[in-house]
């Protein structure tokens, strides 16, 4: 009797009374829904654009119930601000815009955009006339035209006036009862309500899910992952700065010992970790790289194949200092219309001053590297003096000074003939013709160095 008694619990226990728990388990774990949150504060630019698609990548993965973008901006590039709209526009999981404090410009492109529009206390939207970056005056209309099309079309698909929102961006267009012909409209909490572009005033996420009816669920907070964190440290300008030293300092390094190696890899590392987060935030364009990369490529030719430093020298500088400071900055291809003032001042200033600081460290610590015992291990560092019997010259002091002609064109380099007697020889970088009078004015190394003896 015991056995059958504990038999009869036994199968109770495992096969009602778990599978039971268990279902009820697994039925509020699927009932919890995911609030998905982030937050939109900052210019609208390629880098916002990045995180808002990281962002939605994320809460598609999590199977969001709803998201929320808790913005305050005061707008920015129309481009990246188009491509956020249009991936809210194409979303399956509802959108919501919590406007605290502003959503002015292409915040208000992007807040038509979502499902639902729910503003703080003292919140506002619209002023979304495209202005120029440096001058911040109004841009040509077929930057106008662009936004207005863009506004109306985005309030059309979320059942909002179009009128409104291209008076948004437009002073010349007069809505009765809501604006006058000469203002863009920019509407405060209450004007938003009244004319359905807000649901309601709220004072927090929490009080925008209760209005969506949700009460199992949790709120998640997007945050960068440890790449993003990567990516937004070498953003900074100091340590764009310093890069770029690295950048100058190896490739000088190297063209002073070369078949070292290291000062060339470092040169390449920093390279590389200058451009790919510019490249990846989507601030660096390809064309920007080749730029960065035909200066490299003249500066090399004017050490190794040009005598001299003239043109192909300067024209790869500016490319290298270009291509580094337009890698920083938010323009559109060729466009820099909405490239601001301080945007640029700052570019320019963190390239400028990382190339200063980088020329100055070179020729105050070339000379004393030499002396540094880590560097002799990989450098020949002595120095073979004079006084001590060495000599760099081929020839013979005697050949200083003694006149003759020249066989072949010196273009810097070519051949002379001295006493009957044919010599290699260079000039000082000017060219000498065949059959003009020179004289020996160096013996250091395996060829005279001459120059046009003018009597």
């Amino acid at each position: 009797m015991k056995f059958w008694f504990s038999l009869s619990i036994y199968i109770f226990v495992n096969f009602i009374v778990v599978p039971f728990v268990q279902g009820q388990t697994e039925q509020s774990k699927d009932s919890l829904k995911t609030v998905y949150v982030f937050e939109m504060k900052d210019d609208i630019d390629p880098r916002m654009n990045r995180k808002v698609r990281m962002a939605m990548e994320d809460a598609v993965e999590k199977k969001a119930a709803l998201i929320i973008v808790h913005m305050d901006t005061y707008g920015g590039a129309v481009n990246d601000a188009d491509d956020i709209r249009t991936s809210f526009l194409e979303s399956k999981i509802p959108i919501v815009s919590f406007i605290d404090k502003d959503a002015a410009s292409a915040g208000a492109l992007i807040s038509i955009a979502c499902d639902s529009i729910y503003m703080a206390k003292g919140g506002s939207i619209g002023a979304a006339t495209v202005v120029m970056g440096g001058s911040g005056e109004a841009a040509p209309d077929k930057y106008q035209s662009y936004m207005r099309s863009m506004m109306r079309s985005t309030a059309e698909a979320r059942g909002r006036n179009p009128q409104i929102a291209e008076a948004m961006v437009d002073e010349n267009i007069e809505v009765e009862g809501v604006s006058k012909s000469g203002e863009v409209i920019t509407f405060s909490v209450s004007e938003a309500i009244e004319n359905g572009f807000c649901e309601a005033q709220v004072s927090s996420i929490e009080e925008i899910v209760a209005r969506y009816g949700l009460t199992n669920y949790e709120i998640y907070k997007y945050s960068p992952s440890a790449t993003e964190d990567i990516i937004s440290l070498f953003l900074n300008p100091a340590v764009s700065g310093f890069l770029i030293l690295i950048i100058f300092a190896g490739i000088y390094f190297e063209i002073q010992t070369p078949g070292i190696g290291f000062p060339l890899a470092a040169s390449a590392i920093a390279m590389l970790l200058y451009f790919i987060p510019y490249y990846l935030t989507g601030l660096a364009s390809n064309w920007e790289l080749v730029v960065f990369i035909v200066g490299i490529v003249l500066l090399a030719l004017e050490i190794f194949v040009v005598p001299g430093f003239g043109v192909f020298g300067i024209l790869g500088i500016v490319c290298i200092l270009s291509g580094l400071t337009m890698g920083m900055l938010p323009n559109e291809q060729f466009d820099f219309t909405f490239v601001s003032s301080g945007k640029l001042f700052a570019a320019l200033l963190t390239v400028i001053l990382a190339a200063t600081i980088a020329t100055v460290l070179i020729f105050t610590l070339t000379p004393k590297i030499n002396q540094w015992e880590s560097f002799s291990r990989i450098s020949l560092a002595d120095t073979q003096q004079k006084s001590e019997g060495y000599t760099s010259s081929f020839y013979s002091q005697e050949m200083l000074g003694k006149e003759g002609v020249s066989h072949t064109r010196l273009m810097p380099s070519g051949k002379v003939i001295i006493e009957d007697e044919m010599y290699d020889a260079y000039s000082r970088g000017e060219f000498i013709d065949k059959g003009e009078k020179i004289k020996v004015i160096s013996t250091e190394g395996t060829s005279l160095r001459v120059k046009k003896n003018e009597v």
